[in-house]
């Protein structure tokens, strides 16, 4: 695969990066802020507040985390036991049966920890029945964002994992613009090695991509023709034809958790709209990286794309046409996640945020262009490069 310029779509992806650990004293401080005495939280695998916290990959059921007297513990179920111990970066792990519920569980720990009363933080998010337990055993419940905001700063290694996983989306960004490039008209069809191609053969050469290179699709290859590409989250199977745009939004989930994001959105034929949508968004883009730095209020690169997108005369913070959505969004162990890009709060070094305008006519297409960046002290980062074409080439 060649792509011009050195860009990482032809870098190696590399070896998979290990799971980073997670250092807890952000839960130190959020229980001396606080005046708490300890920290809970239950949940399963696809809790990705606990995947953050344990680095645990699994079960499917309820376990359990919990921090008292400075030390971690997660209570996994007995026969996930030798993966907890591989997996969890923390003090502790209790192998139990799973005859008692999670919250029941926590409770026993608190009660080695802190001798059966306290005040206990858990996230907004916390199970119902979680907090019953927990409270039947005398506990305080307080809730906490502490969690949500440890989050939003991505450390080397979680940047490293980052890289990783967006690299694989670039291998599979670079398959499918292949593929365009290599079909042919045929009337009102396009066709691809002697067969109508569709939105769903092109999702599955994406997505093998993806595979090959150490990451799967997790169900995120968001794949739109002309009409279909209005459809922010097109997962459906429609006919790409001649003239029309094609916008592949590609958010792949590596082996340790964290997630790639990259839209790219090609002209297939001539389509006025589509080529003059693409020169404006292209424009917008700059202009909201252009806000990119430490410091900087994240709803100001928003407002500097809506302007930019507003300037070439299309509608702005509109929910049927033009640019129908915020211009990006934190991405980690969630695909969405802090900080929103519509917020007051600022930008900080460590954030790590999509940037991605789009403008939309349902009955035309649409055009989003996206690059996964990490926020630094005197500008930004963009985590793996792809290059620009509103022409499909082979790559």
């Amino acid at each position: 695969m060649s792509v011009p310029g050195g860009d990482d779509a032809e870098t190696p992806v590399g070896e998979v990066p290990p799971a980073p650990g997670t250092d807890y004293e952000f839960l130190r401080g959020a229980l001396d802020e606080a005046g708490a005495d300890a920290f809970v939280h239950v949940g399963d695998r696809f809790d990705d507040d606990l995947r953050y916290l344990t680095r645990f990959s699994g079960p499917d059921r309820d376990y359990a985390f919990v921090f008292a007297g400075g030390t971690g513990t997660l209570c996994a179920p007995a026969l996930f036991g030798e993966q907890a111990v591989r997996e969890f970066p923390g003090d502790r792990v209790r192998t139990e049966a799973l005859s008692d519920p999670a919250g029941v569980r926590a409770a026993a720990v608190l009660d080695e920890a802190i001798d059966g009363s306290g005040t206990v933080l858990v996230p907004r998010r916390l199970p119902h029945d979680a907090a019953v337990y927990l409270e039947d055993a005398g506990y305080d419940l307080v809730s906490t964002d502490a969690v949500d905001r440890a989050r939003r700063r991505k450390s080397d290694d979680e940047l490293a994992c980052l890289r990783f996983t967006q690299r694989a989306a670039l291998r599979g960004m670079a398959r499918a613009e292949t593929v365009l490039a290599e079909a042919v008209p045929d009337g009102d069809v396009l066709r691809w090695e002697s067969a109508p191609l569709t939105t769903e053969r092109l999702r599955r050469e994406v997505n093998a991509a993806i595979a090959a290179a150490g990451a799967r699709d997790a169900g995120n290859s968001v794949v739109g023709a002309g009409p279909t590409c209005a459809d922010l989250h097109f997962t459906g199977d429609d006919d790409v034809a001649p003239g029309e745009t094609v916008l592949l939004d590609l958010s792949p989930r590596g082996p340790h958790g964290y997630y790639g994001d990259v839209t790219r959105t090609f002209v297939v034929g001539e389509d006025g709209w589509g080529r003059r949508a693409y020169v404006a968004v292209e424009s917008a883009r700059e202009a909201a990286l252009e806000r990119v730095e430490a410091g900087t209020p994240a709803h100001r690169v928003h407002e500097e794309a809506a302007a930019e997108l507003a300037a070439f005369g299309f509608e702005v913070d509109s929910t049927e046409r033009g640019f129908t959505h915020g211009v990006g969004h934190g991405v980690g162990v969630s695909l969405h996640e802090g900080p929103s890009l519509r917020a007051d709060d600022p930008l900080e070094a460590g954030h790590v945020v999509t940037i991605e305008p789009g403008v939309y006519d349902p009955e035309r297409g649409g055009v989003r262009l996206e690059d996964l960046v990490v926020v630094t002290d005197d500008g930004h980062e963009i985590l793996a490069e792809y290059p620009f074409s509103s022409t499909p080439r082979e790559r």
